[in-house]
């Protein structure tokens, strides 16, 4: 009821696209959270990484440029607003099946190298998240070494 009356609301504002209506308990808000806070635990952000984070984004859900921009902004005030990770990895792990939380993994790990340099932190952060969607510690350090990988391999 609620969300039908929501929606009301969006299409007599003008804002009838639900492409560009996100939601807390959007998988694809929780997911672009986790990479805002991921991208800025350094506390350096560069060009490179939100590079990165768009192009992830922008491929992994099918999202237009609008669309994807939108959807950072979106949930970089979620992040903002949130006191913890719970927020986010509980969506997650609630909508998607082990793969999908892997491929979280995975997205985060691109997202670390895209500077060329890992900081103790975001280590630590794609450590935590792994923990919170249940993803094993086998699981985490071979997504690492594919995506290491992958950038070994563009290089040369």
């Amino acid at each position: 009821m609620f969300d039908s009356l929501m929606q009301l609301f969006r299409d007599l504002a003008g804002a009838s696209d639900e492409s560009h209506v996100f939601s807390d308990n959007d998988l694809r808000v929780a997911t672009a959270a986790l990479l805002v806070h991921l991208m800025s635990i350094d506390g350096e952000v560069d060009d490179t990484e939100a590079d990165e984070i768009r192009k992830v984004l922008k491929r992994h859900y099918a999202l237009s440029d609008d669309e994807t921009d939108a959807l950072i902004d979106f949930a970089s005030k979620c992040d903002d607003e949130s006191v913890d990770l719970y927020k986010f990895t509980s969506v997650l792990k609630r909508e998607l099946d082990e793969k999908g939380r892997i491929q979280i993994i995975e997205m985060m790990w691109q997202l670390v190298f895209a500077d060329g340099h890992i900081h103790e932190f975001e280590d630590n952060l794609v450590w935590r998240v792994s923990e919170l969607l249940g993803v094993s510690r086998r699981d985490r350090i071979r997504m690492r070494q594919h995506v290491q990988g992958q950038i070994e391999n563009e290089v040369e």
